[in-house]
């Protein structure tokens, strides 16, 4: 199944997308996703929750929870060179490049499992106690955080390996982001209804905004040289921006169903959101206001993916199915950088 990008004639498409004029019958526009590749992920057929990326190596780690296991992805040459297993419902990957170190995040048993080195080999784990979940690397401190059990994240130091704090939330975590300087995080506390903004130096809940009635608030993104907070819902399906200072909302924009990943693309001024209904939804900044530049659609359950600025590709990981097995699609966004 190829994508194909739905933009109407009459909504309003940024310049720099527009191929032509928008004719009587319909318009034409420059799709800003192509799609690039298709790599095989082998023949599991299981969930894929998150994904991670060491831009050295040009490696992207796989965290496919329905089989137990961490796909490893060579980007040059656009193949999986391995899967390893031993995992207990993989949920989240992480790689800290000053230790040269994967981290996953273990769903089963709580743990965070480290992999070493350019063999990936066995570092060993860490024990957080329940449904170790999404993961955040701290570069500026050398620091992993871990949103994990009824209600925490643990900061590890990727130094001596041991978790330095832990710092309690109201409900389990979702997505969280963490602002350039590592200081302060942003949590999305669905079960909680709200947003969590947490102090991580001094180890403590600074505010939580309420999301009223927007519910099921998983993925989300942070636009630091604007101050604003993305946040994507599910019920309803709403991509929706706060100001990150104070917590008021700037807008709500009906967006895609099932949403799980968010992303900006700074350089181009959009924003992706891929969803479960089967689709990437793609913003784009015109004046004041993002609206919607197209919708692709991809294949129902692929809502996991990752953008690389560094790579300037958006990877989306898609279930396999009857007639195509689980693979990592490529889009390379246009027009190119």
């Amino acid at each position: 199944m190829q994508p194909q990008a739905v933009t109407p004639c009459g909504a309003i498409v940024l310049s720099f997308l527009v191929a032509a004029t928008c004719a009587a019958q319909g318009e034409v526009a420059i799709a800003p996703l192509v799609l690039e590749a298709k790599i095989s992920l082998g023949d599991f057929r299981g969930r894929i929750d998150h994904l991670a990326i060491d831009t050295v190596r040009q490696r992207l780690y796989v965290a496919e929870l329905g089989d137990n296991s961490i796909g490893v992805i060579d980007l040059k040459a656009n193949r999986l060179i391995r899967t390893i297993g031993g995992f207990s419902e993989p949920q989240g990957v992480g790689y800290e490049p000053s230790t040269d170190t994967v981290y996953v995040s273990n769903g089963g048993d709580g743990s965070v499992r480290l992999l070493h080195g350019p063999e990936l080999q066995p570092a060993g784990r860490i024990e957080l106690g329940s449904d170790a979940d999404n993961i955040r690397i701290d570069t500026v401190h050398h620091r992993v955080v871990v949103g994990y059990g009824d209600g925490a994240l643990a900061v590890i130091d990727a130094q001596t390996l041991r978790v330095v704090a832990t710092i309690p939330l109201k409900a389990h975590p979702e997505s969280f982001q963490l602002d350039t300087d590592g200081r302060r995080a942003y949590v999305n506390v669905p079960n909680a209804g709200g947003i969590t903004v947490v102090d991580l130096p001094a180890r403590r809940e600074l505010a939580t905004w309420g999301t009223d009635n927007f519910k099921s608030n998983y993925p989300m993104t942070l636009d630091s040289a604007r101050q604003l907070l993305w946040v994507a819902f599910r019920q309803p399906p709403m991509l929706v921006a706060f100001d990150a200072k104070t917590g008021a909302r700037i807008s709500a924009l009906q967006s895609c169903s099932d949403a799980d990943d968010l992303f900006l693309d700074g350089a181009r001024e959009l924003i992706y959101v891929s969803c479960g209904a089967g689709v990437i939804d793609v913003w784009g900044k015109r004046g004041a206001a993002y609206v919607q530049i197209t919708s692709i659609a991809t294949v129902a359950g692929a809502r996991t993916s990752l953008f690389a600025p560094e790579q300037d590709r958006l990877y989306l990981a898609v279930r396999g199915n009857a007639s195509e097995p689980a693979a990592l699609w490529v889009f390379r966004p246009s027009p190119q950088k």
